[in-house]
């Protein structure tokens, strides 16, 4: 299967991209967890701060190790904070705090995008964990319909993504929102907040041309190894 090795130069560029996404995440979340908030509020208070303004006195905040692992789980309804945002002062933190708590307004006020997403997650992983073992059957047999039903279930993941990336822009201006007209930060900390959370969201971007990237690679694959068979 050596003449299948030249369609990984499709990934490259997409590889790239995420290489260079995960190094503008962590080198701007550092410049930034530099800079500390005039107010000095940490992260942990900032979320119950704007958890509470919405109402949502019942969602928990809880202290995760690492740092970027900060999500919302809507199953137990807590806003996990990692290590460098939980009790940090830093502007970086304030930003990825008020992201978290944008996730859980979201699933309060029923936003449809977010609403999506949840419902493609089943999918998405019968999707992505069945894509492989098919399309591989499907080379081996050289059935190029039985391929292609591998290709469409590993479509599903980017299908999620395509849905992720409002999630993530809208809980992202939420959090700016709030963080501006509730006066938690100050004018000119703004803006450092944003470069935080754009350079988040351009990891969502990455990844979703690299699955792009990747269905095509499997398409060429496929019409390539199925007609070799014949």
């Amino acid at each position: 299967m050596y003449y299948y090795d030249w369609t990984f130069i499709i990934l490259i560029p997409a590889l790239l991209l995420g290489l260079y996404a995960q190094w503008k995440v962590n080198s701007t979340f550092k410049k930034y967890s530099g800079i500390m908030n005039s107010r000095g509020l940490t992260g942990a208070e900032v979320a119950r701060r704007i958890l509470d303004a919405n109402g949502l006195y019942d969602t928990k905040i809880s202290h995760i190790a690492g740092s970027l692992t900060d999500n919302y789980n809507p199953k137990t309804n807590t806003v996990s904070l990692s290590d460098a945002t939980y009790s940090s002062t830093s502007v970086a933190a304030v930003g990825v705090a008020a992201h978290e708590c944008g996730h859980a307004v979201q699933h309060a006020t029923g936003y449809v995008p977010i609403s999506i997403r949840s419902a493609l997650i089943p999918i998405t992983n019968i999707g992505s964990s069945m894509s492989w073992i098919i399309f591989a059957v499907g080379l081996i047999f050289g059935s190029y319909n039985l391929a292609m039903i591998g290709v469409i279930l590993f479509s599903t993941t980017a299908v999620f993504q395509a849905v992720t990336l409002p999630v993530e822009f809208n809980a992202s201006s939420r959090a700016l929102k709030t963080l501006e007209d509730s006066f938690i930060l100050e004018g000119d900390e703004i803006p450092y907040a944003r470069k935080v959370l754009s350079a988040a969201a351009l990891t969502y971007v990455a990844a979703l041309i690299s699955s792009l990237a990747q269905i095509l690679r499997l398409l060429l694959i496929a019409m390539s190894g199925t007609r070799r068979r014949k």
